[in-house]
């Protein structure tokens, strides 16, 4: 007994859109390869090419598993999905041909998929013809399906949003679970990019195309971007903005240790942290060694010490307590952040400031005090949590015993 034709095509599921799909765009593709001006009806249209290589993949899976399937079953040569079936097969191979006869390359890809990439960075290494504008050479090296692109928007639509709003001076812009965002946002964005400026570089030899867009990479975009270039310069102007901000805010909660890029992810959950209890350790990670954590801990306190006066409660001694365990923590590292955070104890010691209520320890008011001599010892031999001890001594609170005790 013969099998309806709903009934065949419904044994397709949502296989049967992805046929059709895919007969509507070999046909189309197909068609371009045989024109007389064939590559610069593909450079036209390269997002059709990239949305056939990056499906074929599944489209090969599909094809494999229905065929198996109406053979066991004995489908009707005549039904609509069995014409479905033999039209997408025979274009397949039909396009195989064609992509086959157009391709320079001697060691040709075995693959369909492959084969098509490897089409398209052949045309795009020939080049447009003379007097093409930069922004038409950008839209046929950026369509808008490449993973790479579609990675950088979902990068910078989180930065966008995280940055975008206006925050209060002091304040961080993020709480917790936009810090993490955050975190996982910028390596994206950054490794995106970066492979996305590389591509402009090797199909564009006189990189006439990226000099073009990374000048207009520093405007803040004026409307959605749709095409291929507006998404780069959309994703390059929120990722730019977003570092520059967190540099800005780190150097204002870490001065005068300056924090490597490869440390912002691991710093910004612990600022957030640090916000709600001053207590909370800065963990120590394959980035982040014990010392160097130990380090930043010490700026942070140091930072905090010299704004302006405290807000709300505010425990000086508790303050003092955690800068010398950080600094104990720290004691054994060394390079410019040790001795940029030495030159700052140093000129606390220098100054002795004697106020007997929490104002910050190295506010601005405080360096018309006159000098005075440091002290006992020598200060360039004395170790950071020694340093930590005397300027501890130099604030004129007196008490019992060391800050260890």
């Amino acid at each position: 007994m013969a099998t309806h034709p709903d009934t065949l095509r419904a044994r397709l599921e949502d296989r049967a859109e992805l046929l059709e799909a895919t007969r509507l765009r070999y046909r189309a593709l197909e068609k371009m390869l045989r024109a007389f001006f064939w590559k610069d009806r593909v450079r036209a249209n390269l997002e059709l090419l990239r949305e056939v290589a990056l499906s074929q993949p599944q489209v090969d899976t599909t094809l494999e598993s229905v065929s198996r399937r109406a053979a066991a079953e004995g489908w009707p040569r005549g039904s609509a999905s069995m014409v479905l079936l033999d039209e997408v097969t025979r274009l397949r191979e039909d396009l195989a041909w064609a992509v086959e006869r157009r391709l320079i390359a001697k060691q040709k890809p075995a693959l369909l998929g492959e084969a098509l990439l490897r089409l398209e960075e052949e045309v795009l290494a020939a080049g447009p013809l003379l007097g093409r504008r930069l922004w038409a050479q950008a839209v046929e090296l950026l369509p808008r399906n490449l993973p790479e692109l579609r990675a950088a928007c979902a990068a910078a639509e989180i930065l966008e949003r995280v940055f975008k709003r206006p925050v209060p001076p002091g304040v961080l812009p993020f709480d917790a679970a936009e810090a993490d965002e955050v975190r996982r946002a910028l390596p994206l964005a950054d490794k995106a990019l970066e492979s996305l400026w590389g591509r402009l570089d090797r199909f564009d030899a006189t990189l006439r195309v990226r000099a073009f867009l990374e000048k207009q990479a520093r405007s803040a975009p004026v409307h959605p971007p749709r095409i291929g270039p507006e998404l780069l310069l959309h994703a390059a102007f929120w990722y730019d903005l977003a570092r520059s901000r967190l540099k800005v805010l780190l150097e204002e909660r870490l001065s005068p240790v300056v924090p490597r890029e490869e440390e912002w992810p691991e710093l910004l959950g612990w600022l957030v942290a640090r916000e709600a209890s001053a207590q909370v350790r800065l963990e120590a990670s394959e980035v982040l060694g014990e010392g160097r954590a130990g380090l930043l801990e010490v700026a942070a306190e140091l930072a905090a010490l010299s704004h302006a006066r405290p807000v709300g409660p505010w425990n000086e001694e508790a303050a003092w307590v955690r800068l010398w365990t950080a600094a104990q923590r720290a004691r054994s590292e060394t390079g410019p952040d040790m001795e940029r955070l030495r030159e700052s104890l140093h000129l606390f010691i220098r100054l002795r400031g004697q106020g007997q209520t929490p104002a910050r320890l190295f506010s601005p008011e405080r360096e018309s005090l006159p000098r005075q001599p440091g002290g006992r010892g020598d200060l360039n031999e004395e170790d950071l949590p020694g340093l930590v001890q005397r300027a501890r001594e130099a604030a004129g609170r007196p008490r019992p015993g060391r800050l260890s005790e």
